[in-house]
């Protein structure tokens, strides 16, 4: 192993950069892993075109601190600190990507994601070096087992997206007996639909606006039918299903215009989860929601122990997260890589080791 590694650096300004950087060493609690895959998300796009982003906690700050980006890592153990217990060289892993404070409720129950002391949490990627690098160092504390037969391109999405997913659909409690609508066919909706067929859903119908995508979505066959997200879906929806709506919906698309699908779309005791970031909600409130009795969830993200649980479910299931993926690309092409996922890829873009 050489001293050095490339790392992605992102200077905010809609460009992408490879930098050389020292193979870091392990500490106490810590792991060094050699990157197997590392997801591109929407927050990344949202920092390299927009220059901006707040997570809780950094008092509206910005988050990017100028680190190695990339917060979706997964890898194999190739070194391991002092203090480690749990795991060692060779084993698989994928890495929850906040690093709490380890103190504050939130911490104390696995939620490092809403760690509430600015000052010790870290998100991989944003405030300390994250995956989209040959290395990445990271705390034992945060790592998961990846078991076989999940691949490492599936870790990496386990480690964000479909946790982000997961979440919102567990708090819907989706069971067998239920039929569950998706708006916004992205990555996160993709993987909305993967778990809620997991859960048991009895039928899946997807709400999606690019042509591009809805092609790839029906190709995965996670779904059983789609929408056009026009300001007619809520009314395709309802025509689908006998004119009940559907007992759980799920936003993923962040858009005002979606959201409403979803709560207009939801039957009568529904129960409606808003995952997609940014954006308004805006609703007629009596008809759509008070008379419907809907139950209204908004989640952010799963906890350490819900993505852990997550992982096994899937690889009990026997489904695969990767095949949501539409571009994987090396490290050495991550300026493509980040372009792809700005502008509309089908499906998810993963960077990966050279060929």
């Amino acid at each position: 192993m050489t001293d050095t590694m490339r790392g992605v650096f992102l200077p905010g300004n809609s460009t992408v950069e490879i930098h050389e950087y020292p193979i870091p060493v392990p500490g106490h609690g810590q792991l060094l892993l050699k990157m197997g895959a590392s997801g591109i998300c929407g927050s990344d796009i949202g920092y390299i075109y927009h220059g901006y982003k707040t997570h809780k906690g950094l008092d509206g700050a910005p988050a990017y601190k100028g680190v190695i980006a990339g917060h979706e890592p997964c890898g194999q153990v190739v070194e391991a600190g002092p203090g480690v217990t749990r795991f060692g060289e060779g084993d698989r892993v994928l890495v929850y990507h906040i690093v709490g404070c380890g103190r504050c409720t939130n911490c104390r129950a696995g939620n490092f994601i809403s760690c509430s002391d600015s000052a010790h949490r870290a998100a991989y990627g944003w405030q300390r070096d994250g995956g989209h690098a040959d290395y990445v160092l990271v705390e034992e504390s945060t790592c998961i087992p990846l078991p076989e037969p999940l691949t490492f391109a599936d870790g990496a999405l386990i480690a964000c997206g479909f946790g982000t997913a997961y979440e919102g659909m567990r708090r819907t409690g989706v069971k067998g007996s239920d039929d569950l609508l998706v708006v916004g066919l992205g990555p996160v909706g993709m993987a909305a639909a993967m778990i809620g067929r997991t859960l048991g859903a009895r039928r899946v119908i997807g709400v999606e606006r690019g042509a591009e995508r809805i092609d790839f979505v029906k190709a995965t066959g996670l779904v059983d039918d789609i929408v056009l997200a026009d300001e007619h879906a809520a009314d395709s929806v309802l025509e689908l299903t006998n004119g009940q709506g559907c007992s759980v919906a799920v936003d993923c698309s962040g858009s005002t215009p979606g959201r409403s699908t979803a709560l207009e779309g939801a039957a009568e005791w529904g129960r409606v989860s808003l995952l997609g970031e940014g954006g308004r909600l805006e609703t007629e409130v009596s008809d759509t929601m008070l008379h419907k009795q809907l139950t209204l969830f908004s989640s952010w993200v799963t906890s350490l122990q819900g993505m852990e649980d997550l992982t096994w479910m899937l690889c009990e299931a026997g489904m695969h997260p990767e095949a949501v993926i539409s571009h994987r690309l090396p490290l050495s092409r991550a300026a493509e890589a980040f372009e792809l996922a700005a502008t509309g890829a089908a499906g998810k873009v993963v960077l990966v080791p050279e060929d």
